[in-house]
């Protein structure tokens, strides 16, 4: 029984990845698809409640990816808010109404701009890129 189980446990575990958009639908996409590439995820339709669970967990995730446009709080908020906590935060904005030119005045740095429809593989290779993996 040292087989597979054996080889699985010397792996090492891929990054925390949270995932925030208002739009159900686009997490689940995101999310399957990460997680086929090893990734572990979270993921929040409320970017306020992200932030909560943000500041309170004792593992932070390396990567934040995020859409621009929710509520109360957009993206970029968003990103602020968790820098803040953890400054080497790689983050990833994606937008279906802004383009990337909202990063020109943005109040923090951000890795990456997406935009919104995009395939999921240049999601994943974003992801890959940002991570090294």
């Amino acid at each position: 029984m040292s087989g597979p189980k054996a080889k699985h446990a010397t792996q090492p575990r891929k990054p925390l990845i949270y995932l925030v958009d208002d739009e159900p639908v686009l997490l689940d996409v995101a999310e399957a698809a990460l997680q086929v590439e090893g990734y572990r995820v979270q993921k929040f339709e409320a970017p306020e409640r992200a932030l909560r669970c943000f500041r309170r967990a004792k593992t932070k995730p390396v990567l934040l990816i995020t859409d621009f446009a929710m509520g109360k709080m957009n993206g970029l908020e968003l990103i602020q808010q968790c820098k803040v906590h953890h400054p080497t935060l790689k983050t990833v904005l994606v937008s279906g109404t802004a383009g990337v030119e909202i990063l020109l005045d943005s109040p923090v740095p951000v890795d990456r701009f997406l935009s919104k429809p995009h395939p999921i593989e240049l999601l994943c290779q974003t992801v890959r890129t940002l991570l090294g993996g």
